[in-house]
């Protein structure tokens, strides 16, 4: 675990210079990160999804999450622009091609996600806050680690990303997963970062019998009924003990400070649950 948590800390940079004043902010996470380093106003545009915090919702909203409003961002005349992954990729190029200054993250499991925020803690002149806050949510994690560690058993937990195809989790919530006392069942697929390289045989599942089943297909709600009336899936334990479980996507799919603190969270109360832990109150994922 100690791989996922590992972080330096950052020098001050030069007074001398000049740091982005107008950004655009194409997907949630960049936006809470702003918001938690004291820079939101900074942000002079969203993504139509930005809901983290709810104050972000009254920024100028310029994108879903694969198309863009490209007039709408230039006429913000934004100084920075952040995208994210390969999802953004034409937009990340459309808007270089007409000449915008663009960062494009990529980060795909846990220690990718705390490098992003100590790159754009420095990108705003925010490296001693990023510093803190990197350091705050590696406690929080640490914490989560310690409180799984009194768990009788880590039990088999598949995470479902997408219904149809089936595709299992993405390497961060893989290993939130496994921070959070579980064991995830489909280990060698958990580093490839597209989802059709994640695509999981439902038979496969039922072969390795998860105790747990978490659900979070983003942009649509979880059919739990679905989900257990696949064919076979009744011999699963995770179905036959009532163990399938909906985990908000904002909370748990969003690359940033949700996934870390709610997300993880969530998952370690649901797996807390499972297997008849008690859980410390200041771990409920109810409280902030």
């Amino acid at each position: 675990m100690t791989d996922f948590l590992a972080s330096a800390r950052l020098p001050s940079l030069p007074s001398y210079i000049r740091f982005p004043g107008r950004i655009v902010c194409l997907t949630d996470e960049t936006t809470e990160t702003l918001y938690l380093l004291g820079e939101q106003d900074r942000i002079v545009g969203v993504s139509g999804y930005a809901h983290r915090p709810p104050e972000a919702r009254s920024k100028p909203r310029v994108s879903a999450f694969r198309d863009a409003n490209f007039e709408a961002i230039l006429d913000l005349k934004p100084d920075l622009i952040l995208t994210f992954s390969d999802v953004q990729a034409e937009i990340t190029r459309q808007l270089v091609l007409r000449g915008a200054a663009v960062m494009n993250f990529n980060q795909r499991s846990v220690a990718e996600i705390l490098d992003m925020i100590a790159v754009l803690s420095r990108m705003v002149g925010k490296p001693n806050e990023g510093t803190v806050l990197i350091e705050e949510l590696r406690r929080g994690l640490e914490e989560i680690a310690k409180s799984a560690q009194a768990f009788r058993r880590r039990p088999r937990v598949f995470f479902e990303e997408w219904n149809d195809p089936l595709i299992s989790g993405i390497q961060w919530v893989e290993e939130l997963i496994e921070i959070a006392g579980g064991q995830v069942i489909f280990p060698e697929l958990r580093a490839c970062a597209k989802a059709s390289d994640r695509v999981v045989d439902p038979a496969a599942v039922v072969a390795r019998d998860p105790e747990v089943i978490l659900a979070s297909w983003c942009g649509k709600k979880v059919k739990k009924e679905e989900i257990c009336s696949r064919a076979g899936w009744a011999a699963i334990g995770a179905v036959r003990n009532h163990h399938v479980y909906e985990v908000p996507s904002g909370a748990i799919l969003q690359p940033g400070p949700a996934s870390l603190t709610e997300g993880v969270k969530q998952l370690h109360a649901i797996l807390a649950r499972v297997v008849g832990a008690e859980l410390a109150p200041a771990l409920n994922p109810m409280k902030p």
